[in-house]
């Protein structure tokens, strides 16, 4: 499972963008977010997630933080 940070948070809007190792951001809803309230989410908080295809392309789904 790939692992990231989250690059950048649109908290009113529902969405945000999760940085992978590579340097890619990927798009992730807040539906996609698995074991945390989404509206505590922060810029910087390490996550792992999978990459899924959806009709605009692939985006980060299954998105959870890692612990430490």
């Amino acid at each position: 499972m790939p692992t990231g940070t989250i690059a950048r948070l649109l908290i009113d809007k529902g969405f945000g963008f999760v940085r992978d190792e590579s340097g890619l951001e990927h798009f992730f809803h807040r539906s996609s977010v698995r074991g945390a309230v989404f509206e505590l989410l922060r810029e910087g908080q390490r996550v792992e997630f999978v990459i899924e295809e959806s009709q605009k392309g692939p985006r980060a789904g299954d998105v959870r933080l890692v612990e430490g």
